[in-house]
């Protein structure tokens, strides 16, 4: 089906659709090669080959896989909140395609959130099995001495079952708190911060950086962009190699 070229670059995460309208007038904009530069242009995601700025748009309609700077005080549902909180459904809108987040942050935490229309990848990324690794940044009370980071790095016990061993790292002060770098490979409910509660370090800020191969970068927080080929690939492998 055939669309207007700034609906689909702004359906991809790129840019808004005037900003999309101004790269098409500079010429930004090519479609299967050539560049096009007339206001009103359609094209068809599904089959046409689209460059923005000399970076491909991912072809909707197959599998795909989206990068989400999720803002505190959002809840991760794709559908209305009776509390009328914002959600992520309301932020992530994709032409042609449902997709639904990979796990989910909590209310309060930001930072990388998945999502997918793959449902057997975004189950593998999930299943502790595949021993996934999730990055996170926390801000927390105080600062972790050896023998509490010890305890992360063994594995502390949530509701009696121990968790997988954690790597901890403080990375940094910030006045008589720190922050602490941990890489989980499950994801229990509330998991990070229940942790360092657990060690007498309550987390004060918390942002995930990473899922696997895919880092959260230079995404602004609250905007989004579809992963490239290349970055679906390196998830697959991901799952396929821990397997």
């Amino acid at each position: 089906m055939k669309i207007r070229l700034q609906k689909i670059i702004a359906d991809a995460g790129l840019a808004s659709r005037r900003e999309a309208e101004r790269w098409i007038a500079e010429g930004k904009v090519k479609v299967n090669g050539f560049v096009e530069n007339r206001p009103g242009t359609l094209a068809d995601p599904a089959v046409d080959r689209i460059k923005v700025r000399g970076k491909l748009v991912p072809a909707q309609g197959g599998k795909v896989v989206i990068a989400f700077n999720k803002p505190a005080g959002v809840l991760t549902t794709m559908v209305k909140d009776d509390k009328g909180r914002l959600t992520v459904g309301e932020l992530i809108k994709v032409e042609g395609s449902r997709v639904f987040p990979v796990g989910r942050l909590d209310y309060h935490t930001q930072g990388l959130l998945l999502f997918t229309n793959d449902g057997a990848l975004g189950k593998k990324l999930l299943d502790p099995k595949y021993k996934v690794a999730r990055v996170y940044q926390a801000k927390v009370s105080g600062v972790p001495d050896d023998k509490a980071l010890g305890r992360l790095r063994r594995g502390v016990r949530l509701d009696t079952v121990p968790t997988q061993p954690i790597e901890a790292e403080v990375k940094r002060m910030s006045g008589n708190n720190c922050f602490v770098e941990l890489t989980l490979v499950e994801g229990k409910n509330r998991h990070v911060k229940r942790v360092c509660e657990k060690i007498g370090h309550p987390v004060i800020k918390l942002k995930r950086i990473r899922f696997g191969p895919i880092a959260l970068g230079a995404i602004p927080l609250g905007a989004w962009r579809y992963l490239t080929p290349r970055e679906i690939r390196a998830l697959n492998d991901t799952v396929r190699e821990s397997a």
